[in-house]
C-alpha cells in the first residue's frame, strides 16, 4: 500500500509516495491523505533538500514508477541525462530507438510520476526553447537555473 507524505521545498510542496520498498511518486502539490512519514520518504526528502542546497547532483533511492513499458523506458533514459545538462525530446526518442515517437516521449516526460529525481525538467524542445513541463515553465527554469549554477560552482573549485 502506497504511504504518503508532503513537505514543503523552495519550488513548492512537494508529496512523496513509498511502497515501502521503493518510491512510486514524487509529485508537485500537497497529499491528499497523507499518511506517516515513512523512512523512505525522509530519506527521499533529506536528499532532495541537498539536491536544493547544490550539495546533491545524484539521487540514490529505490524507484518503481508505474507506467506503461514505453512510459517506463523513457524515464529510464531521462535518468541518464547527467545534471547541469538537457537534451530535447527528439534526442530521447532517438536514444529509446524510436525517432519519430517524439510526441510520445513528450507524452510519457508529462506523466512522470517521479519529477526532479527522474529528470524530465532536463529536456527541452529542439530549438532549445523551455516548452512543456507539467509543475509550470517557472519551476523548469528554476531546476535548469539551479542545476547551471551549482555546475558554475564546481567549475571554479
Amino acid at each position: 500500500m502506497e504511504q504518503r507524505y508532503c513537505y514543503e521545498t523552495p519550488i513548492g510542496y512537494l508529496t512523496i509516495g513509498d511502497n515501502g520498498e521503493a518510491i512510486t511518486k514524487i509529485q508537485f502539490g500537497k497529499a491528499e491523505n497523507q499518511g506517516e512519514e515513512s523512512p523512505l520518504a525522509k530519506k527521499a526528502y533529506k536528499q532532495l533538500e541537498e539536491y536544493f542546497q547544490g550539495k546533491r547532483t545524484q539521487f540514490d533511492l529505490p524507484l518503481q514508477p508505474q507506467g506503461t513499458e514505453f512510459q517506463k523506458k523513457v524515464w529510464q533514459e531521462l535518468c541518464k541525462i547527467p545534471y547541469g545538462s538537457t537534451c530535447s525530446y527528439k534526442d530521447i526518442a532517438v536514444r529509446i530507438g524510436n525517432e519519430k515517437a517524439v510526441r510520445a516521449v513528450g507524452g510519457a516526460n508529462n506523466k512522470n510520476p517521479i519529477i526532479i529525481v527522474v529528470p524530465c525538467h532536463r529536456v527541452i524542445g529542439v530549438s532549445g526553447a523551455l516548452i512543456g513541463y507539467a509543475c509550470g515553465l517557472e519551476v523548469k527554469k528554476y531546476l535548469l537555473d539551479l542545476e547551471s549554477k551549482t555546475m558554475k560552482g564546481y567549475n571554479r573549485q
